[in-house]
């Protein structure tokens, strides 16, 4: 067993910029803390692995082409690998923890 004290806690980038924090690695999966600052703009690219984002604390929005939905702490959001997402219109500094499986990055990204 392992105990991820700081998972879920905000940490936040340097001047605005979104913070990334990675707590956990396996092959499997790897668990995260995501950042960002109210008022803050979230630029990540679609990942190659299946994410679970579960906001931890803040308020925003969050959408993929098809959708578009108010998050606050509770939310839990599935996002498939390869679909385009983003957070937006962040009130309150927003942390959520986030899961890949598997691990991020342990896919390559098709040409």
């Amino acid at each position: 067993m392992e105990i991820l004290e700081a998972a879920g806690r905000y940490a936040a980038g340097a001047a605005g910029a979104p913070g990334w924090v990675e707590h956990l690695r396996v092959a499997d999966l790897s668990l995260g803390t995501y950042s960002l600052p109210a008022g803050g703009v979230d630029n990540q690219e679609p990942h190659t692995e299946d994410e679970i984002y579960v906001v931890m604390s803040g308020r925003g929005r969050f959408a993929t082409p098809t959708r578009a939905v108010e998050v606050a702490p509770g939310a839990v959001l599935f996002v498939p690998a390869g679909e385009i997402h983003r957070f937006s219109d962040i009130i309150e500094d927003l942390a959520a923890l986030v899961v890949f499986a598997p691990a991020e990055g342990s896919r390559t990204r098709s040409s």
